[in-house]
């Protein structure tokens, strides 16, 4: 398949001013424009967002996160976190602004994710956790934050859920999966291989696998029978995880309320204990 930029460059002698100011920012900042918004990329190339929306198209994309994750998938792999870092300094500016323009870019994540996302997967996903005999999720690296905070609350509401990191400590558990069992996984660019080896291994022992990641160019897609993506596009060295943490959020509170009775008998027994073991700081009287 051609390269993106190939792609980019084989067009530029038919394309109108404005998308020729965007095809030329593009092949510029080549290692840039991967992690921008529609919003940035516009503001950057001194067009509009549905001018570079109609620029993907008109390259035969769906849209601009297909554009968009084609770009990533060629130069993310190449990118260091001291690369990564180096672009962030060129994006946002050491002025008051530039801290504003974090929080749009995090809204445009959000945003973005809420435009693509699949909802009969979603329930899917929800049903599949409902009827799980055991969960498990496998996290690691940055997105640990992710696993550690779904596993919290998926347990107290399921009572069957358990984070893998290691496959050295795991591997006893992922020995013993049956298709009654879903396993999570979840991973983003850049993507760590003991995520998808340990994922891969679930899908073949016939656990419903459900994915967690970006887009659909991640390698924990092949291995999913359920991908649910969202944006963490961030020009930095970090990837944020504001979106993917408020898709983990929705199916949190989807499998709660389909759980309610058993989880209000659960609370009422974890607020005896956390009461007993005064776990909470209490106001002063």
């Amino acid at each position: 398949m051609i390269n993106v930029y190939q792609n980019i460059a084989g067009k530029l002698e038919g394309m109108s001013k404005s998308h020729l100011k965007i095809a030329t920012y593009i092949l510029e900042n080549p290692t840039t424009v991967p992690f921008l918004t529609v919003g940035k990329l516009a503001k950057m190339a001194g067009v509009s967002d549905a001018t570079v929306v109609r620029f993907a198209t008109s390259l035969g994309y769906s849209g601009y996160p297909e554009l968009q994750q084609y770009m990533q998938d060629s130069v993310q792999q190449q990118l260091t976190t001291t690369e990564r870092l180096k672009i962030s300094k060129k994006v946002y500016s050491n002025e008051g602004l530039g801290v504003y323009e974090i929080f749009q870019d995090d809204l445009s994540n959000i945003k973005s994710t809420m435009e693509t996302l699949d909802l009969d997967a979603f329930y899917r996903a929800v049903n599949c956790l409902l009827k799980a005999k055991k969960v498990y999720i496998i996290a690691n690296r940055s997105a640990t934050s992710l696993g550690v905070f779904l596993q919290y609350y998926l347990q107290i509401i399921l009572n069957n859920t358990e984070l893998l990191q290691s496959v050295e400590t795991s591997s006893e558990k992922l020995y013993n999966l049956s298709k009654e069992d879903v396993v999570i996984g979840i991973s983003f660019s850049r993507y760590t291989k003991s995520t998808v080896n340990m994922f891969a291994f679930a899908k073949e022992k016939s656990a419903t696998t459900i994915a967690i990641t970006d887009n659909f160019l991640s390698p924990l897609i092949a291995h999913a029978d359920i991908s649910l993506t969202a944006s963490s596009q961030m020009p930095s060295f970090i990837d944020s995880f504001v979106a993917p943490l408020s898709l983990i959020n929705a199916l949190i509170m989807f499998v709660g309320k389909e759980k309610q009775e058993d989880i209000t008998d659960r609370l009422e027994i974890l607020e005896d204990i956390w009461s007993h073991f005064d776990i909470f700081q209490k106001k002063k009287e």
